[in-house]
């Protein structure tokens, strides 16, 4: 399956995953896909469903999609506003990076968000209690050079293509009002902050949000999928146990490039739950078994 990058990067993006993801998506699916976290929009462009409901609490994701939704973001649009504010990157260096940072948290231009979040340290979105866009810069002024700059100009082109002629509709809520719209011919699809690692969320993302989730997909007539974390060398997500168990759990090593040292860049053990049989779970639980296995062998303690 190729996967199609969008436009908006973030740490944790689902890239590599998409393809696992879709696998598993029943074949007589015709409702609607339903996303309460879209994040960049991976899995919904490429998982292209004929009607989507794209969410997150995020407002600024949500702008920027439905700026190309209505036409206001365009292939040639991106190509000139990049080209341009890139020459005075270039010529200024970060004091220009830092100049768009605080007329976007001034204005909340889409635009001057697509900029930040491709010259940002590390692909990063963070906002401060206050609202504010505060990642720092990458620190390279010559970032949009003329092949980065056509790259994401390309990427842009494939989901404003791909929401023309799907029926997509973007909304800025949390995830309760989101799922709540779910009727039983849907799949919802779940990619929450990974609740006690790196959460990178607009709200923030702790004990309790996860437990509402929870209770929240225990609910629903539809069918849902959901991303989280496993396990990894060290540590374990205490609630696969707690609370995920009770459905279908598989795994899948995915290796992680999260945050700026090299030390934080791991291994770990993902996870999709769903409340359906799928015909790889019970491969792949045999299979992450024998992964455990190994590990205690290691003297590793997950269980």
């Amino acid at each position: 399956m190729k996967v199609n990058v969008p436009p908006i990067k973030s740490q944790g993006i689902k890239t590599k995953l998409v393809p696992w993801i879709a696998s598993i998506t029943p074949d007589e699916f015709d409702g609607r896909w339903i996303e309460p976290f879209m994040g960049t929009g991976v899995v919904a462009f490429n998982v292209a469903p004929r009607h989507a409901l794209l969410c997150d609490a995020n407002p600024h994701l949500v702008d920027f999609y439905q700026s190309i939704s209505e036409g206001h973001i365009t292939a040639e649009v991106v190509r000139d506003f990049l080209n341009r504010e890139g020459a005075i990157l270039l010529e200024k260096g970060e004091s220009h990076y830092y100049e768009v940072r605080d007329r976007f948290n001034s204005h909340h231009a889409p635009l001057d968000f697509l900029f930040l979040n491709r010259a940002g340290f590390n692909g990063m979105i963070r906002f401060n209690r206050k609202g504010g866009f505060n990642i720092p810069f990458c620190r390279k002024p010559q970032r949009f050079a003329q092949s980065y700059v056509t790259k994401i100009v390309n990427q842009i082109d494939h989901v404003s293509k791909l929401i023309k002629a799907k029926d997509f509709e973007f909304k800025c809520q949390d995830f309760e009002k989101t799922i709540s719209e779910a009727r039983q011919e849907d799949i919802i699809y779940c990619d929450p902050p990974y609740i006690d690692r790196h959460v990178d969320y607009y709200n923030g993302w702790d004990s309790e949000n996860e437990t509402r989730l929870f209770q929240l997909l225990s609910e629903v007539e539809s069918k849902f999928i959901l991303s989280t974390w496993h396990h990894n060398d060290f540590r374990k997500n205490e609630y696969i146990d707690s609370l995920w168990s009770r459905f279908y759990v598989l795994t899948r090593e995915h290796f992680y490039h999260v945050g700026g040292s090299e030390n934080n860049r791991n291994p770990m053990m993902e996870a999709i739950i769903t409340n359906y049989a799928t015909n790889f779970y019970e491969v792949e639980n045999e299979q992450h078994a024998k992964q455990l296995m190994l590990l205690e062998a290691k003297g590793v303690c997950i269980a």
